[in-house]
């Protein structure tokens, strides 16, 4: 008798759909974002505890685990919205000068230091947010280099509001001017002071707060970009009068991914603020929006991963060359331009790959005939 072969019933439109929800592909991403955060805290932990890591590079823990969180955010305005966004550090400058207010007036009530900082990113977070929704509403219409240079238009513009800000607290509340000092008691009361910045801020940070940090910018990035919201505002990247034609609101998608972007960002400006006892608002400048958009470039845009190893390397990188003095930014940049270069050379990343799936296959192999012995 002759045996008649089953044959396998097409794949439904929900099961495709099911797939491209829940797919290998999103656990992978996921899977190797997170054991890149995890296992990285883990060996700079143990490294600084062994006394392996010097004292300097220690320092550079919180800035890390900052940057890794503004790749990530930036890389869904970026990478999953598919904007070109320039304002970032503007984002991050009034997470950080609101966080330090909110952490002042936080001390007279609350004695805990590690709650003064998570509220006082909490409020960061909002204030941002806020700020997003507010340049968001009448910007989003626009695409490509327009977009770009209203939001380096707004960075520079907060970068210049903080320059003229004056805060302070004394008896009856909250003050604040523009353009001349308060009048207070003693410098103790200042909070902001113009071009100088934030002064006396009582350093909070810590590494493990950052790496928390990271966590939670990754977990609500990766969730979007997965989520229904995530798959239309990827579809209106690709195809945006496609998108338009089935109903999608595009404005209210991209406001979405860029609102979030903007808060997970002062977040991320407010656990900045407070790793240093005095921030200016130079710190914020156009170079620093560049500086995080090269680690999304860097990382492969909408490389959740990828942006995270490009932002850890390139903050670690200029302290680590340190010894090379006069020469430290010049070896730097011929560093990232070699990298670029590798990264998006079709040649290179064809044969890098051919080498991945040998390696891969070479140690399935292995399995397999372990598997068989063992048997």
């Amino acid at each position: 008798m002759v045996r008649k072969k089953k044959i396998k019933a097409p794949a439904t439109p929900k099961r495709l759909l099911k797939g491209a929800v829940k797919g290998s592909e999103y656990k992978r991403e996921a899977f190797i974002a997170y054991a890149i955060l995890i296992l990285g805290y883990g060996f700079l932990q143990l490294g600084a505890g062994l006394g392996i890591i010097g004292h300097n590079l220690q320092g550079q823990f919180v800035p890390i685990c900052v940057y890794v969180s503004l790749a990530i955010s930036l890389n869904l305005v970026v990478g999953i919205s598919g904007e070109l966004s320039l304002g970032h550090a503007g984002f991050m400058a009034v997470g950080a000068f609101s966080g330090v207010v909110m952490a002042r007036i936080l001390e007279t009530y609350i004695s805990v230091s590690s709650v003064q900082l998570l509220l006082s990113m909490i409020f960061g977070a909002l204030v941002a947010a806020l700020a997003g929704l507010l340049i968001g509403i009448p910007i989003l219409g626009l695409r490509g280099d327009y977009l770009a240079i209203v939001t380096l238009a707004f960075g520079e513009i907060v970068r210049n509001i903080m320059n003229v800000l004056y805060f302070g607290i004394d008896e009856t509340g909250l003050r604040f001017a523009f353009n001349h000092t308060i009048p207070l008691a003693d410098n103790s009361q200042r909070i902001i002071t113009g071009a100088i910045g934030a002064t006396g801020i009582r350093q909070k940070a810590s590494f493990t707060a950052g790496i928390f940090l990271a966590l939670f910018t990754l977990f609500i990035v990766l969730n979007i970009k997965n989520s229904k919201h995530g798959r239309a505002i990827m579809a209106i990247r690709d195809n945006r009068i496609a998108g338009e034609s089935i109903g999608l609101d595009v404005k209210k998608f991209k406001l979405t991914a860029f609102v979030v972007s903007a808060g997970l960002a002062g977040m991320a400006g407010a656990l900045f603020a407070q790793n240093y006892s005095t921030l200016a608002p130079i710190k914020f400048s156009f170079n620093t929006s560049v500086l995080i958009l090269v680690f999304v470039v860097l990382g492969g845009i909408g490389n959740i991963w990828g942006g995270i190893i490009a932002a850890a390397l390139l903050t670690i990188l200029p302290e680590a060359l340190r010894q090379f003095a006069d020469y430290r930014m010049l070896t730097y940049a011929i560093v990232l331009i070699l990298v670029m270069i590798a990264t998006y050379n079709p040649t290179i990343k064809s044969t890098l790959q051919m080498r991945i799936h040998k390696v891969t296959s070479r140690i399935k192999k292995r399995r397999k005939e372990t598997g068989k012995e063992v048997a």
